[in-house]
């Protein structure tokens, strides 16, 4: 198999966590934790991406039939979700890990120890007993008391369910408990063509379909040691900017919408739905379904497209911003998002808070800065970035990365290079890691092919999966009714963790 990416660094269980906490000194920062079970034993993958320098550094550890692995927790927080979902889908048995079992697979609904990614079970075995579950109680001083919110909503909401544990109207702990839709995208990625399995990773998340796809992509161009042709590079990044903007106008859509003010949050849906069908009119789909293709796009633009696209994104930043002017003067708008769910710098670093979540917090992680790819290095970025860490802060990042991708699209549009957009893709045995900062932030996917390009291992790192352990946090201390402007300020999607 080929790994020519990074530095790749096999090490023993017992120096898992000083070769971890080395790499974070040195910069380097978790990007998740990907699993391959072996036939007699566990592949533990921790890639690490630079913030100092771009780079990578894989630290490799093998754990054979009945080996117990260390957790990773007590030296890096930001692999908890990451350990816990392994060990219900793998059964790895994370030693040191305070809380495993009952996330993804829901003991109500599957026994413990099923572990269907490593035995490739659709069901529970004949007589497995699920356990009846009950919340797990925090806070239980007296009078304290559990509100739980979802997993059911009106609306278009995704399912998931948050417990709010409180002695009165403040939350002092919060828990998020998702996966109540979980598909089994990676094991049904399994044995597919890497064509196929693109189409999977479209489908993660609706809202950031271009941004996963790209990494999957990526992923598989470096398997084959190809490079998509200049032309197709330079319109990835321009579709994945028309992406961002759409999508941060609709979380600032939400936001707005949380506070009560239905009249600018009415205007900025209808902004929502025009960049939807700017993207259809331009691409085919109101999505970005099916553009990209491996070794490129599956067809070019005309220039008339590319105007419109230009065009229609100029008047889009145009009216976010003419809105957003407004509100900053709204008294009732900035009584409910200024100073309310912040997150430190501190704990952006030791949550491992990504996207604008993290940049409102004054943390620049951004991986077209960090680890560029496609035409980003010729954009000329710069990272837009507030300190506050609250919802408000959130909402200038949403708007002024608005603004960059605007700029970013004038830039790539305006020296776009002649030529295909498409180079030819053959299969090949191999591992690569891709990856693209998606809307809420860094999207990894890690990806392994036969010699005939079938997928024998594909694994998604996203940011909502990434963030989901900071809201918990960021709400702690807020009353009740805070609740959902900060769920809207973070943009979340529950679907990309539901995989």
């Amino acid at each position: 198999m080929r790994f020519d990416q990074g530095a790749e660094v096999w090490v023993l269980a017992e120096a898992l966590h000083r070769a971890a906490s080395t790499l974070e000194d040195h910069g380097y920062v978790l990007a998740g934790v990907a699993v391959e079970w072996q036939g007699d034993g566990w592949l533990c993958r921790y890639p690490f991406y630079g913030t100092r320098a771009p780079g990578f550094v894989h630290l490799v550890l093998r754990g054979g039939e009945g080996a117990e692995i260390p957790s990773l927790s007590p030296a890096v927080f930001a692999v908890d979700w990451h350990e816990r979902e392994a060990e219900d889908l793998f059964g790895v048995p994370f030693t040191g890990h305070p809380l495993l079992g009952d996330f993804v697979l829901h003991n109500e609904e599957w026994p413990e120890g099923l572990a269907p990614m490593r035995h490739s079970a659709a069901a529970p075995p004949a007589g497995a007993a699920s356990r009846p579950w009950r919340p797990q109680r925090v806070v239980d001083s007296p009078g304290s008391f559990s509100m739980t919110v979802g997993p059911v909503y009106s609306s278009v909401a995704e399912s998931a369910q948050f417990r709010l544990e409180s002695e009165g109207e403040q939350i002092l702990h919060a828990t998020a408990r998702l996966f109540y839709k979980f598909r089994g995208l990676e094991d049904l990625a399994q044995g597919r063509s890497a064509p196929d399995a693109l189409l999977l990773a479209e489908r993660l998340n609706g809202t950031a379909a271009f941004a996963h796809g790209l990494a999957f992509c990526q992923a598989a161009e470096r398997i084959a040691d190809i490079e998509p042709p200049a032309r197709a590079l330079a319109l990835r990044v321009a579709f994945a900017e028309l992406e961002r903007l759409r999508s941060h106008a609709a979380t600032l859509e939400e936001l707005v919408g949380s506070t009560g003010l239905s009249v600018p949050a009415a205007m900025l849906s209808a902004v929502v739905e025009d960049l939807l069908r700017l993207s259809g009119r331009v691409s085919g789909h109101r999505y970005l379904f099916g553009l990209l293709s491996l070794g490129g796009l599956a067809c070019d633009l005309p220039d008339a497209q590319l105007r419109a696209l230009l065009d229609g994104a100029r008047k889009a930043v145009g009216r976010m911003d003419a809105i957003l002017r407004k509100l900053a003067f709204d008294n009732g708008f900035l009584d409910r998002v200024e100073g309310v769910g912040p997150v430190s710098r501190e704990q952006a670093v030791h949550l491992g808070a990504v996207g604008p979540v993290a940049r409102a917090a004054g943390l620049v992680r951004d991986l077209r800065l960090l680890q560029p790819y496609a035409a980003y290095p010729a954009a000329r970025l710069s990272p837009v970035c507030e300190e506050e860490g609250d919802a408000y802060a959130r909402a200038k990042v949403l708007l002024g990365e608005a603004g960059q991708s605007l700029e970013c699209l004038e830039s790539v549009l305006s020296a776009l290079p002649p030529g295909p957009v498409q180079a030819p893709w053959a299969p090949r045995a191999g591992a690569a890691l891709g990856w693209s900062e998606a809307p809420a932030g860094a999207a990894f996917h890690w990806l392994r092919l036969a010699a005939d390009g079938t997928v024998l291992r594909w694994h998604v790192m996203g940011p909502s999966f990434a963030d989901w352990p900071v809201l918990q946090a960021a709400v702690e201390g807020f009353a009740f009714q805070d609740f959902p402007i900060i769920l809207a300020s973070f943009g979340l999607s529950v679907a990309e963790s539901d995989r």
